[in-house]
């Protein structure tokens, strides 16, 4: 089970660092805090490949943003993962395989 932690450990790192890779190469459509008490750009002026860009770019996030919150439930849940699947102790085996013979 540690060997399932490790891997899901580096899945969400990787997942992560992917979300704020594809985040950071989006364009900005605002000027940040300022654009929302000043005048906003209209957000119709990106036209042809750079719309297409952009918007392949917002489906990535999300795409990521999901795998990264999925696995982030799945770090949550790996303790219970283990009290589930642990093997029994070798003495309740020899007792339950002695109680049925």
């Amino acid at each position: 089970m540690d060997i399932f932690a490790i891997i899901v450990n580096i899945l969400l790192l990787v997942a992560a660092m992917l979300v704020v890779i594809v985040v950071l190469a989006q364009d900005s459509k605002n000027s940040g805090l300022g654009g929302a008490f000043g005048s906003e750009t209209t957000a119709l002026s990106t036209k042809g490949k750079k719309a297409s860009r952009e918007r392949q770019l917002q489906k990535l996030t999300v795409i990521f943003a999901i795998v990264v919150a999925v696995l982030a439930i799945l770090m949550l849940l790996m303790p219970a993962f283990k009290k589930w699947f642990a093997p029994a102790s070798t003495s309740a085996m020899i007792d339950l395989v002695r109680s049925i013979f």
